[in-house]
């Protein structure tokens, strides 16, 4: 039995880049020599356990057949008799094709060191065709290492998203990967990829440029990118990707306040304030105004900051102990949150 740490954990250690976990392949054992070390099962397509004591996941060498379309059309064959190489061979890039021994001598027979050095991101093999998603792997590692997509590549994903093969995308595994691409360094090299590749037009078609300046947190950077599109175009990207509630839930938001963001008198703010559900999702409202503040030139958030303090002070309990009628309070909470703003934007 030999093992080898493998894939992002190598490539990131040439890169001089922090490394937070370690994936490891197993060469010559048989899943009952795995447990019979204590290690515990957990890969429910292929062989793969975690250690008893670092928890750390190592799977059975491996390779791989493609027996269908898309993300799961695969046959995996595991065996002692699988080689480190043929394991190697059927990862995506050559820069996640590397592998160390346990005292450090790297393993690279695909010359994944050389395209770190020179920034390429190069596929291993034809196989690279067979997983739809390796596309957009590609596009996240561009995103994330400003890395340029070797030529062969490139065309290989062109011609995927030609035959079809991107169309059995699972919308999980999209999300998965899109998100991360947004939140990486470089996001906007991660929709040139897109673009080049002909795949941007098939899963984004309601963008209509390659959006600039993403930051922030991963809800705001999702807002940002929707910021110019309208409601049903939102819903439509949204029900595509199968975007989670708290990144759809802000772009929905911004969508409908964005012409309240530049609010001048004290009843404007309160309706921004009302709109926006700000006095019971301050939270939500801060991420709105920091995706405000980097889309639409105007939008300050200082003084919005300050007359929501000043009108979510007002203590609507005792407005109401004082009103005349139950249906008088939304009006006199209303004129004294006015007050408030007033009191404060001078």
């Amino acid at each position: 039995m030999m093992v080898y740490v493998v894939g992002g954990a190598v490539r990131d250690e040439l890169l001089g880049l922090p490394v937070a976990d370690r994936d490891w392949v197993v060469i010559g054992a048989t899943p009952e020599e795995m447990t019979a070390q204590g290690f515990k099962p957990v890969g429910r397509d292929f062989p793969v356990f975690l250690h008893p004591e670092t928890h750390e996941e190592y799977a059975l060498a491996r390779t791989e057949r493609k027996s269908g379309r898309g993300y799961q059309g695969f046959t995996v064959y595991s065996a002692p008799e699988v080689t480190l190489r043929q394991d190697l061979a059927r990862r995506d890039l050559t820069i996640n094709a590397m592998a160390k021994t346990a005292d450090g001598i790297l393993i690279d027979p695909f010359h994944g060191e050389k395209d770190l050095r020179e920034g390429v991101l190069r596929h291993v093999s034809g196989a690279f065709a067979d997983d739809p998603v390796r596309i957009l792997r590609v596009a996240r590692f561009a995103a994330r290492l400003a890395f340029r997509i070797d030529d062969a590549t490139l065309a290989l994903m062109r011609l995927m998203v030609e035959s079809g093969e991107t169309d059995h995308l699972v919308p999980e595994r999209v999300w998965q990967e899109f998100a991360r691409g947004l939140t990486e360094p470089h996001p906007e090299l991660m929709f040139e990829a897109l673009e080049s590749c002909g795949l941007r037009a098939k899963l984004l078609p309601e963008l209509k440029t390659n959006p600039r300046n993403l930051a922030g947190p991963l809800a705001v950077r999702f807002a940002l990118l929707c910021w110019p599109l309208a409601e049903p175009d939102i819903k439509a990207l949204c029900d595509r990707l199968k975007t989670p509630n708290e990144e759809r839930e802000l772009a929905m938001l911004a969508c409908h306040c964005r012409n309240l963001l530049v609010p001048s008198q004290s009843n404007e703010f309160l309706n921004l304030f009302k709109r926006a559900d700000a006095f019971r999702r301050p939270e939500r409202f801060a991420l709105l105004l920091q995706a405000a503040g980097l889309a639409q030139p105007g939008c300050i958030a200082a003084p919005i900051e300050k007359a929501l303090a000043a009108a979510a002070a007002v203590d609507a309990g005792e407005i109401a102990r004082r009103a005349s009628a139950p249906a008088a309070i939304p009006a006199l909470l209303d004129r004294a949150r006015e007050q408030a703003i007033a009191s404060v934007l001078g």
